[in-house]
């Protein structure tokens, strides 16, 4: 009987230990620096892949843990982030901090010794941007979301970084892409949990409220992406079917903010941060498919 129950705390512990690190948006930042890795390489190493895979899980793993402590009592109040393992007190604030450290350490060695400094070096601003600037000034005010935006689009530059080892208009175009998308992204999730944001002071979108001056704001945001996702085609980095593919995609994210503006509905919100889950990864996966 004792054994069973060690083995059942020992599997809640590994569950608990996961949910820290936020698997499903954590790939999908994986998924960004590796696109960003493929796009720039002229031959794509697997191994290398699956290191920077690794690596990015780590990187980007610590700095949900970060968050999740520094946000440990607000959680409590919003029933979205009320289960997570550091409310429920599944996992203490140390083990969440040792974690955190060790997949620090590991990501960073990977970085330095399989890739190159700057993409390492990148890495760690972004892991400290996201978990010791954007996250306590959430509580400040809407200025979160622009200085959250800055670490939230460096993946698919990491990526390009690691595999060339220098900076360039091609990974700042990368970075823009990403940057742009995610004020709509987050504002319509912000749109959607307006209330309980608000209960724990917390200020997601760019107005007072479910508004159509809040809608607009959002609208002009994702109107950069139509030119932005030109870029690449324009660089000669993709092919010309990848830029009208990002076109027509730019144009229809952007035709659901004129929805959200005409409705001002929370269904509208939901459609448009669907599109805006669908909208990324379809573009760079058109971009891989049309790279020069």
């Amino acid at each position: 009987m004792e054994k069973i129950l060690a083995i059942a705390t020992l599997n809640g512990k590994a569950k608990a230990y996961i949910e820290l690190i936020k698997l499903k948006l954590t790939l999908a930042v994986v998924f960004s620096g590796v696109f960003g890795y493929c796009l720039a390489s002229d031959t794509v190493i697997w191994w290398k892949i699956i290191v920077l895979t690794i690596a990015s899980i780590c990187i980007t793993g610590a700095a949900n843990i970060i968050n999740q402590i520094i946000e440990k009592e607000s959680d409590k109040v919003m029933k979205r982030t009320a289960v997570r393992p550091l409310p429920t007190e599944r996992l203490s604030v140390n083990e969440a901090a040792v974690f955190a450290f060790l997949l620090f350490g590991i990501g960073c060695y990977l970085f330095v010794e399989v890739f190159n400094i700057r993409a390492a070096a990148l890495a760690v601003l972004s892991l400290l941007l996201y978990g010791f600037v954007y996250t306590p000034l959430k509580q400040k005010g809407q200025i979160a979301v622009f200085v959250g935006a800055l670490p939230g689009a460096f993946p698919p530059m990491i990526g390009w970084v690691a595999a060339t080892n220098h900076f360039g208009w091609a990974p700042g175009i990368l970075f823009a892409i990403q940057f742009f998308w995610q004020f709509p992204h987050f504002w319509a999730i912000g749109w959607l949990a307006f209330d309980e944001y608000k209960k724990a002071g917390i200020q997601m979108m760019p107005g007072d409220g479910k508004t159509a001056e809040t809608a607009y704001k959002i609208m002009i945001y994702t109107l950069f992406l139509v030119p932005v996702g030109w870029l690449p085609y324009m660089l000669g980095v993709t092919g010309i079917f990848s830029a009208l593919i990002a076109t027509v995609g730019g144009i229809l994210f952007l035709a659901q903010t004129f929805h959200l503006m005409r409705t001002c509905t929370d269904k509208a919100a939901l459609q448009m941060m669907f599109g805006s889950l669908l909208y990324l990864p379809v573009v760079q996966i058109v971009y891989l498919l049309d790279k020069v």
